[in-house]
């Protein structure tokens, strides 16, 4: 009589595990993201010259089709929506905590063996920021402004501000700590996804800090006509990398080779 193979049952949970976070957390995840930067100066000034050339490259498109609402909801969700780039510079963060010497080539392997996770995040994100253009563009319809009536303008902020930081929170929250766990760990991106608003949820005021720091961060990229960006996202990144490894304890899930 022949053996039967009986599958074990999957019995990790349906979102990774996650710490209780004191509030200083993310000021230590930009000085261990700073050392990154500093033990990797090559390789970071290599993605972020790509991250300005990118950035100038979609200003400029967004410029000549004249659509700032655009061009606005692409920049200020850059780190996000560009997720291979993201995840190459995780690779580095990743490496260094290995011990080992990152390089673009680990670097760019790693992207394209995640490419299809990373597909579906940048889908995710898409989908969020056209339903976040739609709901700006009802918000004009119904809360109309009139030069006569300074109020109907102050009505249109005030509403306008409320729908679009809904969309804001929902973008953060996915995307806090789910792309450097795809670049670490073999999971799929709608765990991650899912890990990623658990962790933000029981860590409200925390991650409420992260966010207005990685906001001030990249508007002061900005500021700097997109010169700063090269510094400031890969530093951003590295910083994410060791919130997502503070954050979520992903131990049960196999760590994905490069």
């Amino acid at each position: 009589m022949t053996e039967k193979h009986v599958e074990q049952p999957d019995e990790r949970g349906f979102v990774v595990p996650c710490a209780r976070l004191s509030v200083n957390a993310p000021f230590r995840w930009l000085r261990r993201g700073w050392a990154d930067l500093v033990r990797s100066p090559r390789i970071s000034a290599l993605f972020g010259v790509i991250i300005v050339v990118v950035s100038v490259l979609v200003s400029a498109f967004a410029w000549w089709l004249g659509r700032f609402a655009l061009l606005a909801a692409l920049l200020s969700g850059f780190v996000f929506i560009a997720p291979l780039i993201g995840v190459g510079l995780y690779s580095v963060s990743r490496r260094l905590e290995q011990a080992r010497q990152p390089s673009f080539r680990a670097s760019h392997r790693l992207a394209m063996r995640v490419v299809g996770q990373a597909a579906v995040f940048a889908l995710l994100q898409l989908v969020i920021i056209l339903l976040w253009s739609r709901a700006g563009m009802m918000v004009a319809a119904f809360v109309p402004v009139r030069e006569s009536d300074p109020t109907t303008l102050l009505e249109f902020l005030l509403i306008g501000s409320a729908v679009g930081s809904v969309f804001a929170v929902a973008t953060f929250a996915a995307a806090a700590f789910s792309l450097p766990m795809i670049a670490d760990r073999d999971v799929d991106m709608i765990t991650a996804c899912l890990s990623s608003v658990n962790a933000v949820l029981r860590n409200k005021c925390v991650c409420l800090l992260w966010a207005l720091l990685i906001a001030v961060l990249t508007a002061l990229g900005f500021a700097t006509a997109f010169v700063g960006l090269g510094i400031i996202m890969p530093w951003l990144a590295y910083a994410s990398w060791h919130a997502y490894r503070e954050t979520l304890d992903a131990g049960e899930w196999p760590a994905l080779p490069e």
